[in-house]
């Protein structure tokens, strides 16, 4: 069979022949239709993550872990579970029979395979840290990824009376307005200015923060909490974390957090296998009433070195074998 191959962790995967998998007893095949080539993908490819070896115990290789293929019945359904050396960037897979899942009917396979993993990033946090409720203002720090547009539509898809968005790509910020967000603030200006501009588009004040940043940003959206004075705070404001793109570290003064009512929370521990999987389902429901969208691109299998080198921003490149 064809399929993208790597023979060295780090190489650039090549359209070459591979022996095609054998099926055994709890088994099934799968015909590859779509796969994503994410961020994690690459990096576990590159051979630099922590679980690069467990990926690719032994080389060559085929690339990819997950997908969505086809039954011979016709139904769409997850990959996962792929033995190495084989992987999903493949025209064929085997895969333990009880983790061919379907795919919900009105899901295409190019939005099964690129939407969900980006959109649970601030579907899990939204409802098991922040608790969003109903008519709350929501901020996303970073909002010009793809995670950050999805997190946009899902906030109001949620119920969130109004969303901001922050970002450096003033065409990725008015792509966000049309997207659902009710401001765009562009980090690309003077701090002073970034947070002024947070100030007046907070209203009575920011109920959750998503952040995907991190560093200096995170700084200057905390700075805003420094009470004039003491007090209690009127509001409870819920920060989640959720990327470090800016920065690993954020240098935050004590007086931002002694009576602001500001909550720091990590992402990780929201994410259990449970919340994941009922995220998921609200994922397929916004994608059946047309209430989730994404730019994707897609590439044949064949072409999978000029695919994986393509430039991704704002938008999720898919092969389709």
């Amino acid at each position: 069979m064809k399929a993208a191959v790597i023979k060295n962790l780090g190489d650039t995967p090549k359209y070459e022949n591979f022996p095609t998998p054998s099926v055994n007893a709890g088994e099934v095949a799968v015909k590859v239709k779509a796969v994503v080539l994410d961020y994690a993908l690459k990096g576990i490819t590159s051979g630099i993550h922590f679980a690069s070896k467990q990926f690719y115990p032994k080389l060559p290789a085929v690339v990819g872990y997950t997908g969505i293929g086809e039954l011979a019945d016709g139904t769409l359904v997850n990959i996962r579970g792929i033995k190495p050396p084989f992987g999903s960037l493949a025209e064929t897979v085997v895969i333990p029979q009880n983790f061919a899942t379907p795919i919900p009917k009105g899901v295409s396979a190019e939005q099964a395979a690129a939407i969900p993993s980006a959109a649970l990033s601030s579907l899990v946090p939204l409802q098991n840290a922040a608790k969003l409720q109903a008519g709350e203002t929501v901020l996303i720090n970073g909002a010009t990824s793809v995670s950050g547009m999805l997190a946009v539509q899902i906030a109001k898809n949620l119920g969130a009376g109004r969303v901001v968005a922050t970002g450096r790509n003033a065409a990725s910020g008015e792509k966000l307005l049309t997207l659902g967000a009710d401001a765009f603030i562009n980090l690309d200006q003077p701090d002073e200015n970034v947070v002024a501009d947070l100030k007046n588009e907070a209203g009575d004040g920011y109920d959750v923060i998503l952040d995907y940043l991190w560093g200096h940003p995170a700084e200057l959206i905390v700075s805003t909490f420094t009470p004039a004075g003491m007090g209690v705070p009127s509001k409870r404001t819920r920060f989640v974390l959720i990327g470090g793109l800016a920065g690993k570290t954020a240098a935050i003064t004590g007086q931002s957090l002694l009576t602001s009512g500001l909550e720091i929370y990590g992402m990780g521990a929201q994410a259990t296998p449970e919340a994941r999987i009922e995220g998921t389902k609200l994922i397929w429901g916004m994608l059946q009433q047309g209430k989730l969208s994404m730019e994707i691109e897609t590439h044949a299998l064949a072409d999978i070195e000029t695919a994986w080198n393509t430039e991704q921003h704002g938008k999720r490149i898919v092969i389709v074998p």
